[in-house]
């Protein structure tokens, strides 16, 4: 069964960084599509950054330059490295995954590509 269990959200001040982590278990991919999205309240899911086993990246254009997605395959993990930080980032972020062969566009930052979700870690900014 496959989890993915995300921490490292918290509470910080406008300007600063946070770094979350997404532990995945239970699968065997030899290929895969790994993501963050995040969802404040009364919002739609939004994609912020996605990760391919070959290690290609793409970011929405409200964290592009700010945020920093990386994998590590040996430790079954992904990262989200998030500097400058803002109020507007202030949401529930989701790790999510999927091993289905998608065509590389930004489709793969809407949800609908995912099948596996993790729980969610609180990021709160404030100003």
């Amino acid at each position: 069964q496959v989890q993915l269990v995300e921490s490292g959200g918290g509470s910080v001040q406008s300007g600063g960084s946070l770094r979350l982590s997404c532990a995945v278990s239970g699968y065997t991919w030899s290929s895969f599509t790994m993501a963050w999205f995040r969802q404040a309240p009364g919002r739609e899911r939004e994609g912020v950054a996605t990760i391919n086993n070959a290690g290609t990246t793409m970011y929405s254009d409200s964290v592009k330059g700010r945020f920093t997605i990386s994998q590590n395959n040996a430790l079954n993990t992904v990262y989200l490295q998030m500097n400058s930080l803002r109020p507007e980032d202030t949401a529930m972020y989701y790790c999510a995954a999927d091993n289905r062969a998608w065509p590389w566009t930004s489709w793969l930052l809407r949800p609908t590509p995912y099948n596996y979700w993790g729980q969610g870690t609180q990021v709160t900014v404030s100003s």
